[in-house]
């Protein structure tokens, strides 16, 4: 019995000091309880918006076109959120962000229930849903090193990453038995709801144990500083063009699944569910075991980005629903390995006054460029049918290993 305990002590104490040790930082646990309430309502909001669409018009363009707009805002106003980033105290920034997001999810919902929506509505949301997303994404990624520090900051991305992915499979879900059951109106209340959570935890943070960093004073030509510097960089412009290939054409699965769920395996909402929880599930699964991980090199990057694209390929060829299923398991394992990898890569390779203008870039290239990705991989499902919208994803995701490789090893040798 001594011995049991001594193994269950080291095992408590390996957690403590690897896989789990961000959430022993009280400010950063209170985060992750809120995001873990507010996200699970934002992949039920993903799942209900996609199928509303859909309901409206039947329409691959039409989705893609209402995912451009979401994020549309950030492909041209993202840099100009990073340069508010690194002028204004981000726990502020975040409690507008939040609340906003959160009253914008309640509209959408009154006019679901209501029977009032309209497909140029859902546009019009989406578009607000982005300009206030220019702002909330280059804080919240850069919110995690001033919660925990530089030391533990790709172990604090990874989890958050993990319960991002978790949502993806409780969101997706929920949203599948609520579609079925009580109709779309209900998804869209409960997200807006759920933004209040964050708004609490936030307030009841200790401003005192965060690693702030000096807000940058207002000068001009900020944003093209930003870009300067990154260009001067070449592991985070390398990781940056990765992130835009990635991000444009392979991280489209709100349009490439449920498209794939409806024309190739004629399901319903819970088919869509069902693929988007099985990758959810993967990129939970394999954020455990990245969490705790060391060396962050942009060889690993490239690497990463590899194994994402055969990975999809596999997933975008199988030929039943479950055999999808079981394949995007392996996505989402690939995918939380390129993401939180390229994120903390950029956040660690980044001077703090310049953190929040990088981190801007990621946001466009990873969401600012569906604007872009969104329509093509909705178009090229309806042109050559939708398991090419998935593939074509999978192909980007090589394109960008292979250039990547070749960027980093004329650019810098020695991280290649």
């Amino acid at each position: 019995m001594a011995k049991l305990n001594t193994r269950l002590a080291a095992l408590a104490d390996r957690l403590r000091r690897g896989t789990f040790s961000s959430l022993y930082v009280r400010n950063y646990r209170l985060y992750y309880c809120g995001q873990i309430i507010s996200t699970s309502g934002t992949f039920m909001q993903m799942v209900a918006q996609a199928w509303l669409v859909l309901d409206l018009t039947n329409s691959g363009k039409a989705l893609g076109l209402a995912t451009a707009l979401q994020y549309l805002p950030i492909l041209f106003l993202g840099p100009y959120g990073g340069v508010v980033t690194d002028r204004i105290a981000k726990r502020k920034i975040l409690f507008w962000t939040q609340s906003l997001s959160g009253v914008l999810a309640l509209v959408l919902g009154g006019l679901v229930a209501t029977g009032l929506v309209r497909v140029w509505m859902v546009y019009v949301l989406a578009a607000c849903l982005g300009l206030v997303n220019c702002f909330d994404n280059p804080t919240r990624q850069t919110f995690h090193i001033e919660l925990v520090g530089a030391e533990q900051v790709r172990n604090a991305v990874t989890l958050y990453s993990i319960l991002v992915n978790l949502a993806r499979i409780v969101g997706p879900a929920l949203a599948g038995v609520l579609i079925a059951t009580v109709g779309l109106a209900p998804c869209f209340i409960i997200n807006g709801v759920s933004f209040g959570a964050v708004v609490a935890m936030l307030a009841m943070m200790n401003p005192g144990e965060l690693h702030v960093s000096p807000p940058v004073p207002r000068t001009r030509g900020q944003i093209r500083e930003g870009f300067r510097y990154v260009l001067a960089t070449p592991v985070l412009g390398a990781g940056l063009l990765m992130m835009a290939i990635v991000g444009t054409l392979t991280f489209e699965f709100q349009v490439s699944l449920p498209l794939i769920a409806q024309s190739t395996f004629h399901g319903d909402a819970r088919s869509y569910a069902f693929l988007a929880s099985s990758m959810g599930f993967g990129a939970a699964f394999g954020g455990l075991f990245f969490a705790s991980r060391k060396g962050l090199t942009p060889a690993k990057l490239v690497t990463a980005s590899l194994l994402f694209g055969l990975a999809v390929l596999a997933a975008a060829f199988m030929p039943t629903l479950a055999l999808s299923g079981i394949a995007l398991v392996a996505v989402g394992v690939c995918s939380i390995n390129f993401s939180s990898l390229g994120n903390s890569i950029l956040q660690l390779g980044s001077a703090p006054h310049m953190r929040g203008r990088v981190m801007s870039l990621w946001s466009v290239a990873f969401l600012g460029s569906t604007t872009i990705g969104g329509p093509i991989v909705g178009w090229c499902a309806e042109v050559l049918g939708a398991r090419w919208g998935l593939a074509l994803g999978g192909l980007a995701a090589l394109a960008a290993a292979a250039l990547g490789a070749f960027a980093l090893r004329h650019g810098n040798p020695d991280g290649a």
